[in-house]
């Protein structure tokens, strides 16, 4: 706390000492104007504020003189006593504002700016309380807010940027009051990380929640009254605001940053004999694509596709037909080594599993998956455990992956030498991305449910073990007996509710070593693959899991692997391995694509917003460049315009944008002709082109 007083109180004294006279003396006389307001100005200091029982203050007014001004008139020049203590007024302002900002941020997880002042206090609050703030400051009630409730009663109301984009509902109670004891400055600094910039949400993405009492325009009663400041009833208002969300909309994103935009193939394009379905058609919907300018395709290149059934025989063959059209249509490629398993997933429409051979070892060894407490394994992946164990036919787990890569590198160097290739993904855990397999739909995970640990393979509590006896307590050397099932929520587990054994002395070892292992699995991986594929851009995807972010164990991302409790910033060891290996981070909060079902959002305590941006500024603080792609399927002006706005942020002080932005993905959806005029209208708009109204 005293920290941020003293960032806040002195970090703008030095800018400011220069017109501080000016503005203090504007002040005063604000001031004195309200107190007297028909007063001349030294009337108003000498004469109406004099009185008997303050002689030293006549005192001190007296010494007020009048200097000429070029306009002819005359001014007040006060003596330095009196600006000190406006200076003092200031601080002491500026000191409550900071105690204001450290609560909310601590207490009520408020993404507040590290140089907020008290209007985006004001603002976060009237946008919680179900208004709209736009940038220029003029406040209205949200046109969704409905009938207000009699008698000052609550009520829960809910807005939407998007069909695709789900708003954020949030209970009455719990949010705020979260509160998990701070261990100490290091973990206090560390929750501190999370509170950096965070542009005002767009004008197409009023993404809070919103939760009000009766309303400043109702009676008692609970009636409506016009306000003659405002113009008009509510219902007037709510046109108006259809008319002003309309217009802002439609951002000008001409003369912005160059963001590159890709599209992903679809995952059938190549065939379990790695040959590829229907050229024809790919060749036409890749044309329609070039015709509107889209740089490039990405393409999954699946392990259990090239190298299915002999240990070191690849088959590239569908591959090498694919490139080739590619490269004559003049795209460019992202492609992405996949070392897990498709299938079984949301959105997955076929099924690839991992190698034959592969799947031979783990019927013998079924400890080279991920296991969960109750030992069922999961095949989507291999487990971070056997990385160094010899156990796939005398190679390692690191070493499989290396020689994978290397195959692809050769084969396809021509690809790399044109500079046709210009991004490898690196596929690191399910999905391809960065974390534990914790919630696997095929072991009957639901949203939201918290997911359980993967650590109950014999090579990962081997490495637990280690672990334990390294740190003089043998007897942690296992996994917690208290955290839940799969459907779990945290305040029904000893482990993660507030206050829980993950705050505890075993907990914080516990997870500790969990995140551990997943930032050495990825920096074993990147080490290889930077001397595989030297000279070229090299990425790893992160996906983030905002249900239960706003908790103070965040639950899921614990069983995720990202130590990102109240007080600690879970992204910061993650981001500087990406920077040690000059990794581009693609990050995406895949966990929304789960909140289009028929699910209780406002029980999740989700925050994909938040999650969002405390991932960006992790990265783009320490330089890291941040791509991204889409959670959720978007045909419609709305979602392109929500996705324009998150790959070149409006209000970002620095000017920071998306590195590359991929569409997922190409389907016969798309290329109907009214979805396709609106998804090239957003690559013009990504691409920083002036846009007219196509659909006009």
């Amino acid at each position: 706390m005293a920290a941020e007083m003293q960032r806040f109180v002195t970090s703008e004294d030095d800018d400011e000492e220069m017109g501080m006279d000016v503005k203090e003396e504007d002040d005063e006389d604000d001031d004195d104007g309200e107190k007297n307001i028909e007063s001349p100005p030294m009337l108003g200091v000498d004469g109406g504020l004099a009185s008997a029982s303050s002689n030293n203050r006549f005192v001190h007014h007296q010494q007020y003189q009048e200097q000429p001004t070029p306009q002819g008139g005359s001014r007040r020049c006060r003596p330095q006593e009196e600006k000190e203590r406006t200076k003092l007024r200031e601080r002491q302002r500026r000191a409550i504002t900071a105690k204001i900002l450290a609560g909310l941020r601590r207490h009520g997880n408020y993404n507040l700016r590290v140089r907020a002042d008290i209007n985006d206090v004001i603002a976060a609050l009237a946008r919680e309380a179900g208004w709209v703030v736009l940038p220029d400051g003029t406040t209205f009630p949200s046109r969704s807010q409905g009938a207000r409730p009699v008698g000052g009663t609550c009520s829960t109301v809910v807005t939407s940027s998007s069909s695709h984009i789900p708003a954020q509902q949030t209970p009455p109670i719990s949010l705020r009051g979260i509160s998990s004891p701070y261990q100490n400055t290091v973990d206090y600094n560390a929750c501190q990380m999370k509170s950096v910039f965070v542009p005002t949400s767009s004008p197409y993405d009023e993404s809070s929640s919103i939760r009000t009492n009766s309303s400043p325009l109702l009676g008692d009663g609970g009636d409506v009254h016009n306000d003659p400041l405002l113009g008009g009833s509510i219902d007037s208002l709510d046109n108006k605001q259809v008319d002003i969300s309309t217009k802002l909309q439609e951002r000008d994103f001409a003369g912005t940053p160059y963001v590159p935009v890709y599209v992903m193939l679809p995952l059938g394009i190549i065939n379990m004999k790695c040959e590829l379905v229907d050229p024809d058609g790919i060749i036409k919907q890749l044309r329609v694509l070039k015709s509107i300018n889209v740089d490039g395709v990405m393409i999954d290149c699946w392990w259990g596709i090239v190298e299915a059934h002999v240990p070191q025989e690849y088959n590239w063959n569908g591959y090498k037909r694919l490139f080739q059209i590619v490269r004559e249509l003049k795209l460019k490629l992202q492609v992405v080594m996949s070392f897990h398993e498709c299938g079984g997933n949301i959105g997955d429409d076929v099924c690839i599993p991992l190698p034959n051979w592969v799947a031979e070892i783990g019927r013998s060894n079924p400890d080279i998956y991920f296991t969960d407490r109750a030992g069922r394994r999961n095949p989507e992946c291999l487990s971070w455990g056997i990385d160094k164990e010899r156990v796939l036919r005398g190679r390692t787990a690191v070493e499989v992956y290396f020689d994978y890569m290397r195959s692809f590198r050769a084969e396809f160097d021509e690809f790399f030498e044109d500079g046709m290739i210009s991004m490898i993904e690196v596929g690191l855990g399910p999905c391809g991305e960065l974390r534990y397999p914790s919630y696997p739909v095929k072991h009957g995970w639901r949203y939201p449910g918290i997911g359980e640990f993967q650590c109950y393979d014999q090579y990962m509590l081997n490495s637990l073990r280690k672990a334990a006896e390294n740190r003089g307590h043998s007897f942690w050397a296992r996994g917690p007996d208290n955290a839940g099932s799969y459907n779990s929520c945290p305040h029904e587990t000893g482990f993660f509710c507030d206050g829980g054994d993950y705050d505890g002395y075993y907990g914080r070892f516990f997870l500790n070593w969990y995140s551990q292992v997943l930032i050495e699995h990825g920096d074993r991986v990147l080490s290889l693959a930077n001397l595989v594929f030297e000279g070229t851009c090299i990425a790893v995807k992160l996906s983030g899991t905002p249900w239960w972010y706003k908790t103070a164990s965040h639950a899921t991302e614990l069983t995720s692997g990202f130590y990102n409790s109240c007080n600690r910033d879970g992204y910061a060891a993650i981001v500087a391995m990406l920077k040690k290996h000059g990794v581009i981070l693609n990050f995406t909060c895949a966990g929304m694509s789960l909140l289009n079902q028929n699910v209780d959002f406002s029980e999740a305590l989700a925050d994909p917003e938040g999650l969002t941006w405390q991932v960006l500024n992790t990265a783009w603080d320490v330089c890291v460049p941040v791509a991204s792609e889409n959670a959720l399927p978007c045909h419609d002006r709305e979602g392109y315009n929500y996705l324009s706005e998150k790959a070149k942020p409006m209000n970002d002080p620095d000017g920071r944008h998306l590195f590359s932005f991929t569409y997922l993905r190409l389907s016969p959806l798309l290329m109907e002709r009214h979805n396709f005029l609106e998804f090239e209208r957003f690559v013009k708009r990504v691409h920083g082109e002036a846009v007219l109204d196509i659909l006009a």
